[in-house]
C-alpha cells in the first residue's frame, strides 16, 4: 500500500505507474474520497469534544442532540471509509526507473550464464521420461486430484526432496533463518502481502477467512505484522519451504501439460526485511538474485536472467526480475524463478516498523525470492541431463541427498 500523503504529492507519477501496469483504479475518486473522509474526521472529533463538553455541564438537551448528529456523521465516516480502504487496495506499487514500460514483448534479457545441452540424439520431454523411468504418474494424478494432477513416484519423489533440501541447507549456511510456515492464512495476510486483491481469483478458500497460500512470502511476512524492530534487529532474513496452492483460473489454457503449471507444489523462498533506505534494499535484492543463480549454477542449469515489464510483473513489486531455466523439451526458456523488490508496499499494510537511528519509526523495506520450486525445476533437471537411454544423470550435488547419481529405466 502506497501512502496517501505520498499519491496526494506525487499524483503525476503514481498516475504513470497506473497507467504502465494497465491497471484499474480511479485515483481521483480516491483523492475525492480522502477529503470527504478527512472532513468526516474533523466533524467527528469536534462532536465528540462537545459531547464531552455537554456531559461536564449535565445539559442533557444538548447531549443528546450531539448524540444523535455524532451517530449520524460516525455512520457515513463509517461509510466513506470502506470505500477508501477498498480503493486505497488497488493502488499498485510504484515501479522504478529500471522497469521496461510495456507488456511481455518489452520483458527484458539481461544476461544468459551456461549454453545450453546438444544432444546426439532426439531428446525426450519430462512427460516421456517420467513415463519411461516410472517416476511421475499423470494419469492416476488426474484420476485423484482432477486437472493438473500429478504422482512423483519412487526416485521422481526422491529427487525432488534433494532439490528442496539441498536450496533449503544452501540458504540457511548463508545466515537465512529457516522456517516451516502454516499455510492456511488469515485474508490480512494475503491481503498485507499483496497476494489480494489482484491474486484472489489464483488462491483457494477453505474456511469463512481461511486460504491456502501461493507462496510461504505470505505467512512469512505476517510473521511480524504490527512489530515494531530496534534498527540493531535488521535485517531479517528467512529462508522457508512449504507447499504452495494455486488455482490458475487466471493462466486458463496456458501450459496444461506436464508439471510446468500445476495447482500444488513445493518451494523454498527467501524473504527480507530491512531499513528503508533505497540502496540498501537493492543491495539485498542483488543478493537473493546471486543466491538463486547460484543454486542454478551448482545444479547446473543453462539460464537467463529477465526484468519483467510494467504490465508483466506483479502490482506489488516496484521492481522484479524473473530467472527463466533451460528445458530441452521445449528447445526454450521457462520460469523457474522470481525476485522482487516491494519497499514499503507490503509492510504499510502488514505495519511492520522499525525505529531508525534518530528515533523515528518508519516502514520497512520488503523483498522476496524464489530460491527453488518443484517439481517445475524437475522439468530442466530431467530434460537437459538425459542420455540416449532415457536414463538421467543427478548433478553431484543432489547426490548426497538422492543416494543415487543416475536413473535408469525399468
Amino acid at each position: 500500500m502506497l501512502d496517501i500523503n505520498f499519491i496526494r504529492e506525487n499524483l503525476d507519477k503514481v498516475k504513470k505507474s497506473v497507467e504502465a501496469r494497465k491497471a484499474n483504479v480511479d485515483l481521483e475518486k480516491l483523492l475525492s474520497l480522502d477529503n470527504e473522509r478527512k472532513n468526516l474526521i474533523q466533524q467527528v472529533d469536534d462532536l465528540r469534544a462537545k459531547r464531552n463538553e455537554a456531559a461536564k455541564a449535565r445539559d442533557k438537551n444538548q447531549g443528546t442532540r450531539i448524540k444523535d448528529e455524532l451517530q449520524n456523521q460516525e455512520k457515513k465516516l463509517s461509510a466513506v471509509q470502506k470505500d477508501w480502504e477498498h480503493l486505497m487496495l488497488q493502488v499498485p506499487n510504484v515501479i522504478m526507473d529500471e522497469v521496461p514500460i510495456g507488456d511481455v514483448s518489452k520483458n527484458k534479457v539481461i544476461r544468459k550464464n551456461g549454453e545450453p545441452p546438444k544432444f546426439s540424439f532426439k531428446p525426450k520431454d519430462h512427460m516421456e521420461l517420467g513415463k519411461l523411468l516410472d517416476i511421475i504418474d499423470f494419469e492416476r494424478g488426474v484420476k485423484v486430484a482432477g486437472f493438473r494432477g500429478y504422482f512423483l513416484k519412487q526416485a521422481g519423489a526422491r529427487l525432488q526432496w534433494a532439490v528442496l533440501n539441498f536450496a533449503f541447507d544452501h540458504l540457511t549456511q548463508k545466515g537465512f533463518q529457516g522456517i516451516v510456515p502454516p499455510v492456511i492464512n488469515r485474508s490480512f495476510a494475503l491481503e498485507g502481502g499483496g497476494q489480494f486483491p489482484w491474486g484472489q481469483e489464483d488462491t483457494y478458500k477453505v474456511g469463512e477467512d481461511e486460504y491456502l497460500v501461493g507462496t510461504s512470502e505470505i505467512p512469512l511476512m505476517a510473521l511480524h505484522a504490527d512489530e515494531t524492530f530496534d534498527m540493531k534487529d535488521l535485517p531479517k532474513k528467512y529462508v522457508g519451504v512449504s507447499p504452495c496452492f494455486r488455482t490458475e483460473i487466471g493462466s486458463y489454457g496456458k501450459d496444461t501439460k506436464g508439471l510446468y503449471r500445476v495447482h500444488e507444489f513445493y518451494k523454498v523462498e527467501q524473504v527480507v526485511l530491512c531499513e528503508a533506505q533505497e540502496q540498501e534494499s537493492l543491495g539485498f535484492f542483488e543478493e537473493l538474485q546471486e543466491n538463486s543463480e547460484e543454486i542454478l549454477d551448482m545444479l547446473g542449469l543453462p539460464y537467463q536472467v529477465v526484468v519483467m515489464s510494467s504490465e508483466e510483473m506483479g502490482k506489488k513489486q516496484a521492481l522484479q526480475y524473473d530467472i527463466e531455466t533451460w528445458m530441452s523439451g521445449r528447445a526454450g526458456y521457462g520460469e523457474t524463478h522470481s525476485n522482487s523488490i516491494c519497499l514499503d508496499f507490503q509492510t504499510r499494510r502488514l505495519k511492520i516498523k522499525y525505529r531508525d537511528s534518530d528515533g523515528q519509526i518508519k516502514f520497512c523495506h520488503a523483498l522476496n525470492n524464489t530460491a527453488i520450486a518443484s517439481p517445475r525445476i524437475l522439468i530442466p533437471l530431467l530434460e537437459n541431463n538425459q542420455l540416449a537411454d532415457g536414463s538421467v544423470k543427478i548433478p553431484e550435488v543432489l547426490q548426497k541427498y538422492t543416494g543415487f547419481s543416475e536413473i535408469k529405466p525399468k
